[in-house]
């Protein structure tokens, strides 16, 4: 996500992390909501903006933790889903040029060109498969997405065991995967 932010704020400004960090230095906001507004008035906003606050304010935990850290956190307090979770991201290991991002509460899937799936440990006993597939009609398995879902996810498949990740799931995965590269 790091990397991201900074191709981000280069892109959009045409200056790196250690340049910005400079300038924020010489100016010497008070607070966040401060330095938000400094950076506001630079036209350094979203993910850059929350980057840049963070380098100066410090990260939080779950930002400077690794991939199992978090996956393993996700799922502590239900240990039956993580062989579930597992069999995902090996069927999303067997697409092409995909990348698997933890975040603190779900893991989502991107390809080059944008996220295609999200990974929420919804219940106990449940893992929300979200995808982006736009058009794709809901009914049987294609549910609408749920709320802990990012607003680009267009419907969620539930899963409660291996035996939901059949060829239908896998088959909607990699639809996903090919209409978002």
């Amino acid at each position: 996500m790091r990397a991201m932010s900074e191709r981000l704020l280069f892109q959009r400004t045409g200056a790196n992390v250690e340049t910005w960090n400079a300038r924020i230095a010489a100016a010497t906001p008070g607070d966040e909501a401060a330095l938000r507004a400094w950076l506001a008035e630079r036209g350094v906003t979203g993910y850059a903006q929350m980057m840049l606050v963070m380098e100066r304010f410090g990260y939080p935990d779950f930002l400077t933790a690794g991939a199992d850290e978090l996956i393993n956190a996700q799922y502590a307090d239900r240990p039956a889903l993580r062989p579930l979770l597992d069999a995902l991201l090996a069927a999303a290991a067997d697409l092409s040029a995909v990348v698997v991002q933890a975040r603190k509460t779900y893991v989502t899937l991107v390809t080059p060109r944008r996220t295609f799936a999200q990974i929420v440990p919804a219940t106990r006993d449940r893992i929300d498969l979200g995808l982006r597939l736009p058009g794709a009609e809901l009914g049987a398995r294609l549910l609408a997405p749920g709320s802990k879902m990012a607003e680009t996810i267009t419907c969620r498949i539930a899963l409660t065991g291996p035996q939901d990740l059949d060829a239908e799931t896998l088959g909607h995965l990699r639809r996903a995967a090919e209409a978002n590269r």
